[in-house]
């Protein structure tokens, strides 16, 4: 392809499979477009910090196309997908369409309410950055709000957090909360005691953290619980609204009483899959993944690629590719490294294999879970090794400066910068308004 200048590598998704592929494809030869409805990437690991205060979104968040300056080859555009055309190898955006030779597709995954898409409403996921600053505005709201009132109930209801799912992102979310009420939050407030907050995690399975070695998820226990944490297994949500959830474990159903319910019980695959399944007849897994070749690739379309969650891959041990960021960047390296092979002429490199270094969970300041591949660590040196690994795998220096600013001020200081409570507040007018009608009272002349 070095003699053919003009041929057209399109990436639709920026994050860290699209934006990773995009880059080592810099200066390649190639005419690489970049397509994703956002104009940034973002560090999804992170997100949590950002919704429970810790990180700002610039913290974790970066353009792609500051990443991408250096390559000229490349072109970011920032619009959103809605199809393909494999017959004129052309995808349809909201402002037009752009053509492929090559296309590669990496649009991750959206939150699964397993048919309950009603409780978005009420309890929100955590994958984008509109997703973290509503998290944040209804933890740190609820405080405020709590402060305000004097009725017993009422305060109870604000100050009790339900997490719904203890996987990674759940056991994150519950730890950092518990921190903020136990530890970073006590002597902020003059009416309630936000160390009396409740703060329970809800999970169908037997354990938290479902996936990791037994002594692990005792250990993560016992960090949660240490953290005011209360953990609650082999239960199943049944209902969420703005009043709580009903829940179920076994035949015993309880109604808890919430204003603030969180979401990190499962994700599935974006709309993309259905229209590559749509226009390729390409399988797709329960979860909506796209089934691809061991290059990444679709079968029967050698030219389209499926990367990052989005994709259901076996590897060349036999293995699962997880979903997970290191498999992602793994798979957006790996393409770019095929088609630069074949812009020189060389054969293609071996099948796929995802290099597993393992998974960690942090669960509040000290206090972490790792099953790493030469060993298991839990408690501060885990915490530790988890901060370092976070860090190194931004992608920006500029990130990583700040992140490390962030956290060391946290950890000698036990303060955190960003608690603000975003978003429109209840205009003056529109109460003086409602007040006025409801007294059929004038204002004095």
């Amino acid at each position: 392809f070095m003699s053919i200048p003009s041929h057209r590598v399109v990436i639709v998704g920026g994050g860290f499979a699209g934006l990773h592929a995009a880059k080592h494809l810099g200066n390649s030869g190639y005419d690489v477009t970049l397509l994703d409805k956002r104009n940034f990437q973002l560090f999804q690991p992170l997100l949590y910090q950002v919704a429970t205060g810790s990180l700002t979104i610039g913290d974790i968040a970066i353009p792609q196309r500051v990443v991408l300056r250096k390559a000229r080859n490349v072109r970011c555009l920032t619009a959103t997908a809605y199809d393909i055309d494999p017959a004129r190898r052309v995808v349809l955006h909201e402002f037009g369409e752009v053509a492929y030779d090559t296309l590669i597709v990496a649009t991750g995954v959206k939150h699964h309410y397993f048919g309950n898409d009603q409780w978005r409403a009420f309890a929100p996921g955590l994958k984008t950055a509109e997703h973290a600053i509503e998290m944040r505005r209804k933890i740190f709201g609820a405080f405020e709000r709590a402060e305000l009132t004097e009725d017993p109930q009422a305060q109870a209801d604000l100050l009790t957090f339900v997490i719904v799912g203890a996987g990674p992102t759940g056991v994150e979310l519950a730890g950092a909360i518990g921190e903020l009420a136990h530890k970073t939050m006590v002597r902020d407030f003059r009416r309630i005691q936000p160390e009396r907050a409740r703060v329970l995690l809800v999970e169908g399975a037997n354990d938290v953290l479902p996936l990791y070695d037994q002594k692990l998820r005792d250990a993560a226990r016992r960090q949660l619980e240490a953290l005011g944490v209360t953990v609650m297994t082999q239960t199943l949500v049944e209902n969420v609204s703005d009043e709580g959830v009903q829940v179920r474990s076994g035949e015993r159903r309880e109604a808890i009483r919430a204003r603030t319910v969180l979401w990190a019980a499962g994700v599935r695959a974006s709309l993309f899959g259905r229209i590559l399944a749509d226009r390729t007849g390409v399988a797709l897994d329960r979860g909506g993944r796209v089934r691809v070749e061991s290059d990444c690739s679709l079968p029967g379309h050698p030219e389209i690629f499926v990367l990052g969650d989005l994709a259901r891959m076996t590897d060349a041990r036999g293995r699962e590719v997880p979903g997970l960021a290191p498999a992602a960047i793994q798979q957006g390296r790996y393409v770019a490294s095929i088609l630069k092979r074949r812009a020189k002429g060389k054969a293609a490199p071996k099948p796929f294999r995802y290099a597993d270094w393992g998974t960690m969970a942090v669960i509040g300041m000290n206090r972490a879970v790792g099953d790493l591949r030469a060993f298991r660590t839990t408690g501060i040196i885990a915490w530790y090794i988890w901060a370092l690994v976070h860090i190194r795998a931004l992608i920006d220096g500029s990130q990583r400066l700040r992140v490390f600013v962030q956290w060391s001020w946290k950890y000698f200081t036990r303060h955190i910068g960003d608690r603000l409570v975003t978003g429109n507040p209840t205009s003056t007018q529109a109460l003086r308004d409602v007040h006025l009608a409801n007294t059929d009272s004038q204002p004095p002349a």
